[in-house]
């Protein structure tokens, strides 16, 4: 919920990863459909990073799920569990998809963590996922962890996995598009025995650097969203319960340091550090200001 920049940059790292995959198959190929005999044909370039990028976005959110499970240690619930905890768990997140209007219920699960966090993922509506951190279950009350899992099911029945990835998606456009048209204009002087191999090896280098400002778009519309999640859970679990979360994690999350600075990590925005702009979600003092002016 609360803290979703693991999970955002595993979708990072595994969504570049494909985009560079993909651009490098291609290249070693020689599949360059916007190279004409009288050079660049820029409607066939944007065409051709249009496909190909949203098709790394795509993939990246159909093995998400998967990924979450591998990567994060996710183990799902039994719902006919008999440990009352985490049946308490299941019951609470079905009964918010179902007051949310979903109409599959979402897979729960928990993984290992000293972390307050929780995510939910996957590749649609019926077939996602929320996972709660073990820390959370131990330092957060029922009340808090109601509106944990209210804000989780919100991001899925606002559709935010695909609306994301559509954002990731015309990002990643956006870097193969520019990583092409400026590895095309240097390398235009080049002897054509060594252009190919030249202009492979610039477009990489230049889509790596690229994803990193592709990387603060996406962040900045994943902090709008983060607005509409919390709306979202208060409706479902409650305007307290939904601030009571939040409070819980800015409670455990305060800096030690008396001089005041900054979190260490990327997990929460902050306003004095360029960190703030590869945050996914806002401060949550603002989070927090919002729910209290909700009526």
């Amino acid at each position: 919920m609360l803290t979703h920049m693991r999970r955002y940059f595993l979708f990072f790292v595994v969504n570049i990863g494909i985009v560079l995959t993909i651009s490098l198959v291609l290249n070693l190929l020689g599949v360059s459909p916007y190279i004409e005999a009288r050079g660049l044909n820029m409607e066939s370039l944007a065409i051709y990073c249009l496909i190909w990028g949203m098709a790394g976005a795509f993939i990246s959110l159909a093995i998400s799920r998967i990924m979450a499970k591998m990567m994060m240690g996710v183990k799902v619930i039994d719902p006919m569990t008999r440990d009352s905890e985490l049946q308490w768990l299941v019951s609470t997140t079905h009964d918010f998809a179902k007051a949310a209007g979903l109409r599959k219920m979402p897979e729960v699960g928990i993984y290992e963590s000293p972390e307050l966090n929780a995510f939910a993922t996957g590749p649609t509506k019926n077939r996602a996922l929320v996972a709660v951190s073990t820390g959370l279950l131990r330092r957060m009350n029922r009340s808090e962890i109601e509106g944990v899992l209210a804000h989780e099911v919100s991001h899925i029945s606002n559709g935010d996995m695909v609306t994301m990835t559509l954002i990731q998606g015309i990002m990643n456009a956006f870097v193969m598009f520019l990583a092409r048209l400026i590895a095309f204009a240097l390398t235009q002087n080049m002897k054509d025995e060594s252009r190919p191999m030249a202009r492979m090896f610039i477009t990489l280098g230049l889509e790596m650097v690229l994803a990193i400002v592709s990387a603060i778009v996406v962040a900045y519309f994943s902090r709008k969203r983060e607005f509409r999640a919390d709306h979202g859970g208060a409706v479902l679990s409650g305007r307290e319960n939904m601030i009571a979360a939040l409070r819980a994690l800015k409670r455990n999350f305060q800096p030690l340091d008396p001089r005041g600075e900054a979190l260490a990590t990327l997990k929460i925005s902050t306003r004095s550090s360029f960190a703030a702009f590869l945050a996914t979600h806002p401060p949550l003092e603002d989070r927090i200001r919002r729910l209290e002016q909700y009526h």
